[in-house]
């Protein structure tokens, strides 16, 4: 066998590395990531898929049809018809800062993430200098100038880059629909408020109406009190009345305020900042269509259960990385450089310095370290397995509360439409009466109370239609799939 002078035997050494981390870049340390089956139930509640509501002879009181396998839009808010609302839904878009920050964390991730790919390549360094130095015995100082260039290069041998990345890449994916969650969270948020402003504007409207009414009442009690028809009794009782309804005003106006506060919020404003829209339950329209998706698509549209999917992705790579750190670590070095006493005599083919290394390290001892690194990467992969399970059994939940609402909401609305309309027909036939002197006060006095509750009941079973209907659209996944445009490409503010 001929003599292999030592910088050939560093030179094979170092083809033989990179030979062995070629043949074994497939290989890579802990369990490749499977993703979990989709549920198999094939309804969302135990009563089986819905297929319509009933019906009310009222303002939104109209039919609800479920279509199976339906499929959500994007913009599914422009299905209650409202110009307003949909133009306040992109200022929120543009202006929310949640939403910017949740941009932020994304390109954070995306960055990240590219940086991690670094590890696949080797490094490459240059230095320059010069050392100016004295022996004890020299009559001069000895200056020797230098440059070089240095490579390293760690094969992925074991995976624990590939490891790496794979867990950066599922980070990133998170945080890509931590934003689409953002989103939807958003969007809903106006709608919902929206709503509710204006149901409270709804509620003040006929409040203010009944108080009118009753002052009215009041006034024609005080001409029957001064002919003697009626007992001081029944003044005051009346007074009482008008008294009570006008000191509901200001908690229906302060709820009314808050409202206006949070949409302005919403819309990246300040509460003192004016938000132009101003929303009735008549400016709305009651979606009568309403795609029902199946449950074994619910997984893939839901963006929190696609975020924990991501996550749990990332925890399995990351015990990948832990294993990958209990096996050997293979490193490779070379260098190539100039060093002279004269600036004259650098880069001349006498001057050249270089140098070959290859370098093995296995850990041997580390306290438990290493094994208990692995240990806990293993129990957050059980960790966000849980909590995978979990959101999946919550965003069923969501969707089987939605729907029964809708389902009560219709029953409800078209209760209460009889309940108002029967008490206005009561409260109309009382007051007759009472004012012909053919029934007392007391009478009088419920058939109000019933008809100020039954009015303001029917306002809050409408406004309920609407803002449930929202939370169905919301629990299926808001249609995200749908938009032309990613969210993480529309513009900030």
């Amino acid at each position: 066998m001929p003599y292999l002078t030592p910088s050939l035997r560093t030179v094979y050494a170092t083809t033989f590395l990179l030979l062995s981390s070629t043949l074994l870049a497939g290989c890579a340390a802990g369990p490749d990531f499977k993703a979990p089956g989709a549920p198999t139930v094939t309804s969302y509640g135990p009563d089986g898929m819905p297929i319509e509501t009933v019906t009310a002879p009222t303002q939104l009181g109209g039919i609800q049809r479920f279509e199976a396998n339906g499929d959500v839009p994007a913009a599914w808010w422009t299905m209650y018809e409202s110009a307003p609302l949909s133009h306040l839904i992109d200022r929120a878009i543009k202006g929310s800062a949640s939403l910017d920050s949740a941009r932020a964390s994304l390109v954070n991730a995306q960055e990240t993430a590219a940086a991690s790919r670094g590890g696949f390549f080797p490094s490459l360094t240059g230095s320059a200098g010069d050392d100016r130095s004295k022996s004890s015995g020299s009559t001069k100082p000895l200056t020797v100038y230098s440059t070089s260039l240095a490579v390293s290069y760690a094969p992925d041998i074991f995976g624990a880059t590939r490891r790496a990345v794979e867990s950066k890449d599922a980070a990133e994916e998170a945080a890509n629909f931590e934003l689409e969650a953002t989103y939807l969270s958003l969007t809903g948020n106006v709608v919902t408020t929206a709503i509710q402003e204006a149901s409270l504007r709804e509620q003040i409207a006929a409040t203010k109406d009944i108080l009118a009414a009753e002052k009215k009442q009041l006034d024609l009690t005080r001409k029957q009190l001064e002919a003697g028809a009626v007992a001081q009794t029944s003044v005051l009782s009346q007074e009482s009345t008008v008294a009570s309804t006008e000191a509901s005003l200001p908690a229906l106006e302060n709820s009314l305020a808050q409202s206006r506060h949070a949409l302005a919020v919403l819309l990246g404003l300040f509460p003192s900042e004016q938000v132009e829209a101003q929303f009735t339950l008549s400016g709305l329209k009651l979606p009568e269509k309403l795609p029902l998706s199946l449950p074994s698509k619910l997984v893939e549209q839901r963006p929190d259960i696609r975020a924990a999917l991501a996550a749990l992705k990332a925890a399995n790579a990351e015990v990948g990385v832990a294993t990958a750190a209990m096996l050997p670590q293979f490193t490779l070095t070379g260098s190539y450089g100039v060093g002279a006493s004269q600036m004259s005599d650098m880069f001349t083919p006498t001057t050249a310095i270089w140098g070959l290394a290859a370098g093995l390290t296995q850990p041997i001892f580390k306290g438990g370290e290493l094994l208990h690194t692995k240990r806990a990467a293993k129990a957050a992969f059980d960790k966000a397995a849980a909590d995978y399970r979990q959101i999946v059994l919550e965003a069923f939940q969501d969707v089987a509360n939605a729907l029964k609402a809708l389902e009560t909401d219709a029953q409800a609305l078209k209760a209460q439409t009889a309940a108002e309309r029967a008490a206005n027909a009561n409260l109309a036939l009382v007051t007759q009466q009472f004012n012909a002197g053919a029934v007392d006060y007391l009478a009088l006095l419920s058939a109000q109370a019933s008809y100020q509750s039954a009015k303001i009941n029917l306002i809050k079973a409408q406004a309920a239609r609407l803002s449930d209907t929202a939370a169905l659209f919301q629990a299926l996944g808001g249609g995200w799939w749908n938009r032309q445009t990613p969210i993480a490409s529309q513009p900030q503010t």
